[in-house]
């Protein structure tokens, strides 16, 4: 028996989700603490011992023990368990019963709390997101700051205002009431998406791109639709979309790590099953009335998908999808890539005119893809020297050696 990849940063958001129903939020510290310790005397043991039977329920009961520990030896136990006795009354479950402990249905029911809790309205969007991937994605402070290329200090303390939000809201959210799940459900969907594009459109100095946040997002908004009150058509889009486009990772990159544009990229090999999939939870989100940003943008998606080539791609079905997604987000990014379909549709020409349209460029003059775009149009009028000027200013701020590398291949392939 073999584990699977991430086993223990999973089991981590596993056991932390867990715990806090059994210990309450309010002692995030301590099962931090008592999770930490499972995970790592895991190693020790099942590299002598072999692996056991069940080892997710072997965490999750060290866990729990180690937890009970150190409640011993600060004293806390005996006025701990009278609040607990309430609280584990209510929610039957007692602390000795291992086998309700490490129940898949229970587990999938605690994280989908705590992914609820994390989103809670006293934290901005990126503290909610912080959270979410530290307590239930097991990254650790050093990993979300290197993810979301920002100074540890900065995110250290977004977590720790986050946990301590947490452990002031006295319990984990409780999923069962349908119209406080549909309230909170829009602030959940948003971090899911921000998640997301942080994987697939991110920053990271090591690479363009960061499947492992892009399959974290997917586990989380599969673990929403799984529950009935989550399955709105806005949460199946934002599935939709997630899953069609990281079908398209494995072409993004060639052999060497460098980006490969979507009029190179190779399309066998984009991953057929995210697409079938993605193309089933369109088929969902198509069932309401509602059309929300991610419904357009899974149909953008969809598009793309459905191309067999970049040729055969409907970019005058992209340019009305466009124009639908402004009317919901006059952001400058969206009017870019509006432009970019115009020019794909209409011409270099049209696509710089609408560039020129943008309400507020100042805003995207830190955004290497402004200048990347600028440059590729100019260049396809053959303003060479304008091309070159954009593409140069695109390359010093380029977010790694994968951009810089694409985009001192363009300005090469311009000459002198």
């Amino acid at each position: 028996m073999e584990l699977p990849d991430h086993f223990f940063r999973h089991e981590t958001g596993r056991i932390t989700a867990t715990l806090s129903r059994v210990f309450g939020i309010q002692n995030i510290d301590l099962i931090e603490d008592a999770t930490q310790d499972a995970c790592s005397r895991a190693v020790e043991v099942w590299s002598v011992r072999g692996l056991p039977e069940n080892p997710s329920g072997w965490l999750i009961t060290a866990a729990k023990n180690r937890a009970l520990d150190i409640l011993r030896r600060e004293r806390r136990l005996q006025s701990l368990s009278t609040d607990l006795g309430v609280s584990l009354n209510t929610e039957g479950l007692g602390l000795a019963q291992e086998d309700q402990l490490a129940n898949l249905n229970a587990i999938a029911d605690d994280q989908l709390r705590l992914m609820f809790s994390c989103g809670h309205p006293n934290l901005s969007e990126e503290a909610q997101v912080a959270i979410m991937l530290h307590y239930l994605c097991g990254f650790s402070i050093k990993e979300v700051a290197q993810a979301y290329l920002s100074a540890l200090p900065a995110v250290d303390k977004r977590i720790t205002r986050g946990k301590k939000t947490l452990a002031a809201s006295g319990s984990l959210f409780d999923v069962t009431q349908k119209r406080d799940f549909l309230e909170r459900l829009p602030v959940i969907h948003r971090a899911l998406y921000l998640l997301f594009n942080q994987g697939y459109h991110g920053a990271s100095q090591d690479s363009p791109v960061q499947p492992l946040l892009c399959r974290e997002a997917i586990r989380l908004v599969t673990m929403l639709f799984e529950n009935p009150f989550g399955q709105t058509t806005e949460t199946f889009a934002l599935a939709a979309l997630m899953h069609l486009h990281v079908a398209r990772l494995p072409g993004k990159l060639n052999l060497s790590g460098e980006l490969t544009q979507l009029l190179d990229q190779d399309r066998s090999l984009w991953d057929q099953r995210h697409i079938q999939s993605g193309f089933a939870l369109l088929r969902r989100a198509s069932s309401g009335q509602s059309l929300s940003e991610y419904h357009i943008e899974a149909l953008m998606a969809g598009v793309h998908a459905s191309a067999k080539d970049f040729e055969s791609t409907d970019w005058h079905k992209l340019v009305h999808l466009y124009n639908a997604l402004q009317q919901l987000n006059d952001s400058p990014v969206v009017a870019l890539n509006r432009a970019i379909a115009i020019a794909q549709s209409e011409g270099p020409g049209r696509g710089l005119e609408e560039i020129g349209r943008i309400s507020d460029p100042k805003r995207l003059e830190s955004y290497p893809f402004y200048w990347a775009t600028l440059g590729e149009l100019q260049s396809q009028l053959n303003r060479v020297l304008e091309a070159k000027e954009s593409l140069a200013r695109a390359f010093a701020i380029a977010r790694n050696p994968a951009e810089q590398s694409h985009l001192q291949r363009k300005i090469d392939s311009l000459g002198v």
